[in-house]
């Protein structure tokens, strides 16, 4: 991913200086258009987009704001195609503000015997969604949709937040044949602006406008600068990514510093010593981390006589993962205070990790903030501290030369193995006496399968036996998190047994369910249907009906972001196969052995015939969590090759 940085100073604006182009004309051009002119498997495609963003003042309530419009065109090739006019507005809501929307239209436009015919919105379509209580989102569908359709909307948004100003994404799902932006700033402000992603800008020009905006009578000038690409190929999501927002082709402006009406110079963009201080002395966020009064009459309780380091922070971690339940919503700082959550025992993100480090700071351990930006999130930027980057915080914990990261948020989750969603590249380390420092944020485990059948194959085709399978790290997590969802263990065994195509579970054991710190194991008696006529001579039998590849989780001809596993993956199996007396090997799967470059990974798989029994190993293994564009190819190879493989047979013949 390449990052582009211009470092200007902005002006404010007159939304006429926009070059929109006219809504509703719609010219034989757009009708005739075919996906082959840019996108031969596009289902729909941008014709036209603009828009611009302008910083204004509400003169009544002496604030200002961000007035953003918003203009579209996209022609539909086929149904694929329809869902592209279910359209969703996010809006904001900050403090005591939030985004308004306005002057919405919306036309679909069908080209029918000659004639252009248009539909306008159906207005009892549009509605409003509370997601959360921090965003609402409008949303409408477009009518009468056809195979040839053109849809149009424009809207205007009205938004209190000036920090980041307006994130333009010139990529979408979409392939685009025109995109335009023009950000319309005031001098007063400076803003630091990124052009991310690797498309290149088709054109951009900045422009001055003089007596462009009066503040408290006061004329200032302007900055007009236009960003326009054309021919934008489609962003596809595939498997194994973090946020697509940190791989889009996007403008992004972050403000840097502004003059006030007196003429002094406020810095926004500050260095970290001041963002320490402002969040250590912050009420929501170092203050909670120093209480530790809250904790200190219950210590006695939790830690009971331990004395080991290792064995209280355990103990800790595990009183809080039970007494404070997460609630949802995600954030650095607490949003009640950690007295308050652990009286009503819930609380967000902040209010759970921040408890967590006040607790293992009043037990004398060594306890620090991590914050961080989920995956969901998007990356962080190092270059200059952006605390609205940040959204998560989790708990560093040192003991001697040893460093545990800790999320108390899931009761499910072992000690010192963080959330995948939390593995995202590099956070900062808060310390309440120390200056803070940017720490790499790697999975402390790996997720691992291993799959172990022994049985006999009857003279009825049927395998009788039991299969034992060990989980360890993300995929013991995800195991669990599937026999809780289940109203019991009876009710997961049942539905898993739907699952298992030709194979019925007699009965079942699971062991270490609720140590979290151990390998879960499962153990169930099986009754596997491999040949359904064991007359058949020669009879075949697929091994790879345990943790098959199917499907190929890589189809572009090119990728131009990372392959992000979270984790190194290792998934084992084994079968032991006991034959009938009457019948031997006559032809097995070629024995394979494949490699990833510079020990990235392996796919080994082979099967041998001692003693009358079959034995058959596969071993798939990554040892990578992060694979670069350029491994894109071989990593799709690497799944081609495991997948033909996997279709071949074992041949078992009768002795004569």
């Amino acid at each position: 991913m390449k990052y582009f940085f211009f470092f200007f100073t902005l002006c404010l604006p007159a939304l006429s200086f926009a070059q929109d182009f006219e809504y509703g004309k719609v010219g034989m051009k757009d009708v005739n258009l075919q996906n082959k002119a840019i996108d031969s498997n596009a289902n729909a495609v941008v014709i036209r987009e603009f828009g611009t963003a302008a910083i204004g003042v509400d003169d009544d309530r002496g604030k200002l704001y961000i007035d953003f419009q918003y203009h579209v065109r996209i022609k539909i090739f086929n149904k694929n195609g329809f869902n592209q006019a279910n359209i969703v507005i996010p809006l904001r809501k900050y403090g005591d503000d939030e985004d308004m929307i306005s002057d919405l239209q919306a036309s679909t436009i069908n080209y029918i015997d000659g004639v252009l015919t248009r539909t306008e919105l159906d207005r009892k379509k549009l509605f409003n969604e509370r997601k959360n209580k921090y965003v609402s989102l409008t949303k409408f569908t477009m009518g009468n949709l056809k195979e040839g359709s053109i849809i149009e909307y424009s809207y205007r948004l009205r938004s209190p937040s000036i920090f980041n100003f307006r994130t333009w994404e010139f990529q979408s799902d979409l392939p685009k044949m025109h995109s335009e932006f023009i950000a319309v700033i005031p001098a007063l402000y400076n803003y630091n602006v990124s052009l991310r992603g690797v498309q290149k800008l088709t054109s951009q020009n900045a422009e001055l406008y003089k007596d462009c905006l009066r503040i408290a009578g006061r004329p200032f000038d302007c900055s007009k600068m236009t960003y326009i690409m054309d021919n934008v190929p489609a962003f596809i999501e595939e498997d194994y990514m973090t946020a697509p927002s940190n791989f889009k082709s996007a403008i992004n402006f972050e403000l840097s510093d502004y003059v006030m009406i007196n003429g002094g110079k406020r810095s926004i963009t500050k260095e970290w010593k001041d963002v320490d201080y402002e969040l250590i002395s912050d009420k929501s966020f170092g203050t909670q981390m120093k209480k530790k009064d809250v904790f200190t009459a219950l210590l006695p309780e939790i830690i009971k006589s331990e004395t080991d380091p290792l064995a209280k922070a355990k103990a800790i971690y595990h009183y809080i993962q039970g007494n404070i339940k997460f609630n949802g919503f995600y954030g650095l700082y607490s949003e009640n205070g950690i007295k308050k959550a652990m009286e009503i025992h819930s609380g967000n993100i902040g209010d759970i990790n921040l408890a967590l480090i006040a607790a293992l700071g009043a037990a004398g351990l060594d306890a620090e903030a991590l914050i961080l930006s989920t995956r969901a999130n998007g990356t962080v930027n190092t270059l200059f501290p952006i605390i609205s980057d940040f959204n998560y915080v989790v708990t560093k914990l040192n003991i001697g030369d040893q460093v545990y990261l800790l999320d108390g948020s899931d009761p499910l989750m072992p000690f010192g193995l963080l959330p995948l969603h939390c593995i995202n590249g590099q956070g900062r380390v808060i310390n309440v006496k120390k200056p803070s420092y940017w720490y790499t944020i790697v999975a402390s485990q790996r997720q691992s399968n291993r799959y172990v059948l022994g049985g006999e194959l009857g003279i009825d085709g049927k395998i009788k036996g039991e299969l034992t399978i060990y989980s360890q790290g993300y995929a013991a997590y995800d195991k669990r998190r599937k026999i809780h969802a289940a109203t019991s263990v009876e009710d997961y065994v049942e539905k898993l047994d739907e699952q298992m195509n030709g194979t019925s579970i007699l009965q079942h054991r699971i062991n270490n369910l609720d140590s979290l710190d151990y390998a879960l194991g499962e153990i169930y008696n099986v009754e596997i249907m491999a040949f359904k006529n064991m007359d058949a001579d020669p009879a075949y039998f697929n091994p790879f009906f345990i943790d098959r590849t199917i499907k190929n989780p890589f189809n572009l001809n090119d990728r131009t972001y990372p392959v992000d596993l979270g984790a190194s993956t290792e998934s084992r199996v084994t079968i032991s196969l006991k034959l009938p007396d009457n019948y031997t090997l006559a032809d097995q799967p070629k024995d394979v052995n494949l490699a990833l470059p510079d020990g990235g990974g392996r796919y080994l798989c082979n099967t041998q015939l001692n003693d009358h029994t079959l034995v058959f190993n596969q071993l798939l293994q990554f040892n990578k969590s992060v694979y670069s564009p350029d491994e894109y190819l071989t990593l799709k190879e690497f799944y081609s090759r495991i997948i033909q493989s996997q279709k071949t047979d074992i041949v078992l013949k009768k002795i004569k």
